[in-house]
């Protein structure tokens, strides 16, 4: 039935998914039994295109690519340039007490069991190589190429954790994807990854801004980390005591430059609905974040409330001195908070991936975002973030794309948005951040996107555009010229370093660095 598919697949000259459903559907009919899912397709496909079987198909190598993204399963995990692979921590004590946070027996604070990357952290005993091994396995046998990987450690307050076990725990990371058996160190590890065949480009951790001090910064970047996601919940000293966060909002202000002006790109953790706030508090708390040069973060999460059983708001909730808002309201909240974005900034998630049946109250729709996004065509107006705007498959080689620039205060410091878009700035195709600080200037991000295509593979793609190097030639050009600076920084992932070497880059400490010629 898989050569049947494959083949009708091969002999027409264009197949949409629509088409393949059609092929699909005569299979049944024809073998009568279930048709193979496209993993299943995607797995059989490999198979027969080998050297030794080529010759007893009908094959063209030109539809090779094309067949391949047809049966990739849910082309979104690698639409963004990279694929995500999520590794959660073992359980640990927490140093918090917040009235909205779960806490359930054999996982981490705040993670329940039904969620998909924790359920996979506790069937594998936390083991993080392991769950490296298995995510790259999935994305893999669903078509993803997965040369290039964003590593995002989720579970606890990551810095409360001791040392030793966060040092592990990464190295783990490292050594799952570079495919080590061997009893190496963590730097070791790092070096491998430079040319491994899974390369981490990206590595995430999530913390609690009164945990970020400048020994806390040194500790990350030995790690690797590039990216601070920050439990900020709310920008108000009033709600934050409401729910015995244990921080205020100075604590935010100050770990948020910290992380800038270290190079860290910034993911501010928000919530709705929390207990001493309302929706017109809300919203304000949002025009804050982004007007007020003292925070201005590069990514966002916005998590609605949701009401778990066990937690100290779900007594509130039961005693009728909590309510959630209603669905219509929470969604009208959020197309106001969406239009107020400004195009720096990406909205990373808009609800987390709690199961519903566990949710006594707060929204259930599991596909806000989309939900959102379609109400959005309908009326009219659209969301300025950058994930909204992505490039994504929708590409066009002959796409005549322009540099945009964008400077803004932020954290006592000067940031610099270079991004290429079309001439309408509907789509984003390229983006770099860059901070200008008084010696130096570092690079916090550059990223590139569309479909990720495999580092040693040639295709059409935003990534093989050379955009990002147009990118960093010009973020050269505005240190060394416009500012008069003699050092540019940028704070590479390991597995990018390489790319950086061949900019006549040089690793100096964690950083990749470029001295301006004489």
């Amino acid at each position: 039935m898989e050569k049947y598919i494959i083949e009708k697949i091969i002999e027409k000259k264009k197949v949409n998914r629509f088409d393949l459903e059609k092929i699909k559907r005569s299979a049944m009919s024809l073998y009568q039994k279930p048709a193979p899912n496209n993993i299943t397709l995607l797995k059989f496909y490999h198979e027969m295109t080998l050297k030794e079987k080529r010759r007893l198909f009908n094959f063209s190598l030109q539809k090779d690519n094309y067949i391949k993204k047809l049966l990739i399963t849910r082309p979104v995990r690698s639409l963004s340039g990279i694929v995500n692979v999520s590794v959660l921590t073992k359980p640990f004590p927490c140093p918090g007490k917040c009235t909205y946070c779960p806490s359930e027996k054999g996982m981490p604070k705040s993670y329940l069991k039904q969620e998909p990357a924790a359920m996979r952290a506790f069937m594998l005993k936390y083991s993080p190589s392991k769950q490296v091994k298995t995510r790259l396995d999935a994305l893999k046998l669903s078509g993803h190429p997965t040369d290039k990987v964003e590593l995002r450690i989720i579970g606890g307050t990551w810095s409360y954790y001791p040392k030793r076990y966060r040092s592990w725990f990464i190295k783990e990371c490292f050594k799952a994807a570079n495919n080590s058996s061997k009893n190496n160190t963590l730097e070791e590890e790092q070096k491998r990854n430079e040319k491994a065949k899974h390369r981490i480009i990206g590595l995430s951790v999530e913390t609690r801004p009164d945990f970020i001090d400048d020994q806390e910064i040194s500790f990350l970047r030995e790690l690797g980390v590039t990216s601070v996601e920050l439990g900020v919940q709310s920008v108000d000293d009033r709600v934050l005591k409401e729910i015995k966060r244990g921080h205020d909002v100075k604590e935010t202000i100050k770990a948020t430059k910290k992380l800038k002006d270290a190079g860290f790109k910034v993911c501010y953790q928000m919530m709705l609905n929390l207990p001493g706030s309302n929706v017109k508090k809300d919203f304000k708390f949002f025009q804050e974040i982004f007007s007020n040069p003292d925070f201005r973060p590069d990514y966002l999460k916005i998590y609605p409330m949701a009401v778990i059983k066990g937690t100290p708001i779900y007594q509130l909730w039961l005693k009728k001195k909590y309510k959630a808002y209603s669905e219509e309201t929470l969604k009208n909240l959020i197309k106001k908070i969406k239009k107020e974005v400004p195009e720096y900034v990406r909205i990373q998630r808009l609800i987390r991936d709690i199961p519903s049946q566990i949710i006594q109250a707060g929204t259930k729709v599991s596909n806000l975002r989309q939900v959102i996004h379609e109400e959005s065509l309908k009326e009219d107006w659209s969301c300025r973030c950058i994930r909204c705007r992505e490039i994504k498959e929708n590409y066009s080689i002959k796409e005549k794309l322009y540099l945009f620039r964008k400077d803004y205060q932020a954290s006592q410091g000067k940031e610099i948005f270079l991004s290429f878009e079309d001439k309408k700035r509907k789509n984003i195709y390229s983006l770099l951040r860059l901070r200008i600080l008084d010696d130096v200037s570092i690079i916090r991000e550059i990223h590139t996107y569309g479909q990720q295509i495999a580092i040693k593979e040639k295709g059409c793609s935003p990534q093989h555009k050379g955009l990002g190097k147009k990118l960093i030639k010009k973020a050269e050009e505005i240190s060394f010229k416009e500012f008069s600076l003699n050092k540019i920084l940028v704070i590479s992932s390991v597995g990018t370093r390489d790319y950086y070497r061949r900019l006549n880059y040089r690793l100096d400490n964690t950083y990749m660095v470029k001295k301006r010629s004489s």
